[in-house]
């Protein structure tokens, strides 16, 4: 697969996004699509990285659904060169990495990983889908972090 254009927007005012780590990160998974259902389709990927209220909002508007979540998936049109949109909350990586004690930027990278996989075409709306979705985020987990691509986010406090 050739290298695909990826627009990273970072709308959340504490976030920092090392923009060149997390194209690299997509580009390892490109590059092992045949290990993911062939991967997220081809064209330009979107990645937003949101506030829980900006991301609520999205939830609301798109799936009649007003709660927060942690990735919100827009699948793209391939045909016209559009991958998709993975919209992230920064704000639901940090409260989970924080009680679970997990590092915080692993816990993004995850969401990223996430929305990817949506777009491979992974569901986890049911139990044997969730434990294959979650099987795949291992495996993608493990390909960034041999590559040491992980490690691209951070968060100031309050």
């Amino acid at each position: 697969m050739s290298q695909r254009t990826v627009v990273i927007a970072n709308r959340h005012p504490r976030l920092t996004v090392d923009r060149r780590a997390l194209r690299k990160a997509i580009a390892v998974l490109d590059t092992h699509a045949d290990r993911f259902r062939g991967g997220c389709p081809p064209g330009e990927l979107s990645l937003v990285f949101l506030d829980d209220n900006a991301l609520a909002q999205l939830h609301a508007d798109f799936l009649q659904d007003p709660t927060t979540t942690d990735v919100i998936t827009f699948e793209g049109q391939p045909a016209l060169g559009v991958a998709g949109e993975i919209c992230v909350s920064a704000d639901t990586a940090a409260a989970f990495a924080k009680k679970h004690r997990h590092d915080f930027a692993e816990e993004l990278t995850l969401y990223v990983v996430h929305g990817w996989l949506h777009l491979a075409g992974y569901d986890d709306l049911v139990p044997a889908k969730k434990r294959e979705m979650r099987r795949a985020e291992a495996r993608a987990m493990r390909l960034l972090g041999l590559a040491d691509l992980t490690y691209s986010f951070r968060i100031r406090s309050k």
